[in-house]
């Protein structure tokens, strides 16, 4: 390995190309920095550090009574709820709208045929379609499903619905294609239909990439029910603001344990299926 005092360090033909866009990043990354008003020296500001402080010790001990404990139970499964109901929905969404985008499954694109530009006008149609899905963040469509149906998690989980059956559709035409398409486009070849070639051709190529990542954005979405509870979608979300607003630290740490709980038994459960399906 080249080291600075090498004499022949700079002599590495894309080390200005590499340098040149190291100096563009920064350059771009400062009014970054300033619009956002990034400003790390407020957390140590004295009156600012001495207000956090306070409010951290009120963490301890956390709050472990009977009856806040049955909230947390109650907020926990309505989370969990929210967030299986919502994944559950935009699979519903994101499988056909996968299968639809996918050029492996393309039965047209097998050899020329009066149906080949009518399948690109579809998958241009999708593709816009998922881009539109998932481009307004969960926690918008929450705050529109709240105005529609009022307070609780039926709002919640039609956002992440929507907002995840466009990352889903996206990332699954995307697995689809990254992976050994040979099978499937055997069977098309063969005469098989688009189902037959995904269910024998494609799916056991991918099932544990799909499975893997389906559970890590059940995972996301977990905590994604608990930012949108502070809009009113219920569970643990709302359950915190209510803490939060009553400057409780032990109720706010109890809550904070039992989301790390949370996402300790969903990346427990993604690598269980992982064994499963290797």
């Amino acid at each position: 390995m080249k080291s600075y005092s090498d004499p022949n360090f700079f002599s590495d033909p894309d080390f200005f190309r590499r340098a040149g866009w190291v100096v563009a990043a920064l350059v771009a990354l400062w009014p970054m920095l300033v619009w956002s008003e990034f400003n790390p020296a407020l957390l140590f500001d004295a009156q600012n550090a001495r207000v956090m402080g306070d409010f951290l010790r009120t963490f301890l001990p956390p709050a472990f009574s009977a009856e806040f404990l049955g909230l947390v139970v109650k907020a926990t499964l309505e989370t969990l709820a929210m967030a299986t109901a919502g994944i559950s929905l935009a699979i519903l969404i994101a499988v056909p709208m996968a299968l639809a985008l996918a050029h492996s499954l393309s039965i047209a694109r097998i050899g020329p045929g009066p149906g080949l530009a009518g399948g690109e006008a579809l998958r241009a149609a999708v593709r816009w379609a998922l881009m539109l899905l998932r481009g307004i963040p969960e926690l918008v469509w929450a705050l529109l499903f709240v105005r529609a149906l009022g307070l609780g998690p039926g709002a919640g989980v039609l956002a992440l619905a929507i907002t995840y059956g466009g990352m889903l559709g996206k990332v699954y035409a995307e697995i689809l294609e990254s992976n050994d398409t040979r099978p499937a486009r055997v069977l098309l070849e063969s005469g098989s239909g688009r189902l037959a070639a995904f269910f024998y051709g494609l799916l056991p190529v991918t099932a544990q990439e799909l499975t893997s990542y389906t559970v890590y954005r059940w995972e996301c979405a977990v905590r994604a029910s608990v930012i949108m509870g502070f809009v009113g979608a219920g569970g643990l979300g709302q359950l915190m603001d209510q803490s939060m607003r009553m400057l409780n630290g032990g109720e706010v740490a109890t809550i904070l344990i039992t989301f790390l709980v949370l996402v300790m038994f969903a990346d427990a459960l993604s690598n269980f299926l992982r064994k499963v399906l290797a």
